[in-house]
């Protein structure tokens, strides 16, 4: 075991089908309790989507647990070293689909999404120039970080995409569009609902942002800004070059930031870009209004 670095965090997924998947839930709720490990597991019937953390020890165990299972035995795991637990509770929990989007047609990753592109093969695609980028995150993510020339997303959740693609997207549908996301997940529905709504020429990084900021020979190249991960972390580092610069702005003074907290008064909890210096004459308040009304209540 690593003694800096005694942790592990997992990230996952697979999309296949589950039998009784509310029972597989519970069941697994249960495992993951008695392992002792912590973090966001989303099952429903069309599959799996994961993040844990756990010592050295804990993470093998579950990586060797779900290997015995057939349905899993080929899940990738995506693996960070941490100096800590990743999240502060346990939530294991059954959904309608893994990745909330409600669109009135059926999406089946396994059989319809875009083309699957790896790192190297997405550091050469961006580097094209006939090629459109598309960011398939919500708006507050790209603003951490993101691909360079990658257009943003106006929206806050990720079920607005077919709505937002109709509406922004329109002129682009011959062209060869670059999508990513975290870890995945989310461009192997993302690219489905384009081809669905006539897109032609659609493709997806492979194993998401966190994947190609881990592979040795791209390095994160061409990803400018850190990579918004949702656990205590809250960001993690993708480009591992010299060419890596800040593209987050603070909330209060605009000045380059790359650090997200969550404002000091309860009832707000806006999740803000903030500077170091900021955040001491702030107080780590998103206003003075927030200040004021958390000083009124003691």
């Amino acid at each position: 075991m690593n003694d800096t670095n005694p942790y592990r965090v997992l990230l996952y997924y697979k999309f296949v089908a589950v039998p009784d998947a509310e029972l597989f839930a519970a069941e697994h709720l249960a495992y993951c309790k008695s392992l002792n490990v912590k973090g966001r597991i989303l099952i429903a019937d069309e599959g799996i989507n994961g993040t844990l953390s756990g010592t050295m020890e804990q993470t093998e165990q579950y990586i060797a647990h779900m290997r015995m299972n057939p349905l899993f035995a080929d899940m990738v795991f995506k693996i960070d070293e941490a100096e800590q637990h990743a999240f502060k509770k346990l939530f294991v929990r059954y959904k309608k689909e893994l990745v909330t989007l409600r669109y009135d047609k059926p999406l089946d990753p396994n059989t319809f999404s875009g083309t699957r592109l790896s790192p190297k093969e997405f550091h050469e695609y961006l580097q094209k120039e006939d090629v459109i980028v598309l960011d398939g995150r919500s708006d507050y993510e790209y603003d951490l970080g993101h691909f360079r020339n990658a257009i943003r997303p106006d929206l806050e959740t990720f079920k607005e995409f077919p709505k937002w693609l109709r509406e922004n997207m329109a002129d682009f549908k011959d062209k060869p569009i670059l999508t990513y996301c975290t870890g995945g997940i989310r461009c192997e529905k993302l690219t489905g609902v384009m081809m669905s709504e006539g897109f032609n020429d659609v493709y997806q990084l492979e194993g998401g942002i966190v994947t190609y900021g881990k592979d040795e020979e791209v390095q994160g190249k061409l990803f400018d800004g850190k990579c918004y991960v949702f656990d205590e972390r809250t960001s993690v580092v993708i480009n591992q070059t010299d060419e890596a610069v800040v593209v987050g702005k603070c909330y209060h003074c605009e000045q380059p930031a790359d650090v997200y907290i969550n404002c000091a008064d309860d009832s707000c909890h806006l999740q803000h870009i903030v500077c170091e210096e900021c955040h001491e004459t702030m107080h780590g308040f998103c206003s003075t209004e927030c200040q004021e009304h958390v000083v009124s209540v003691k």
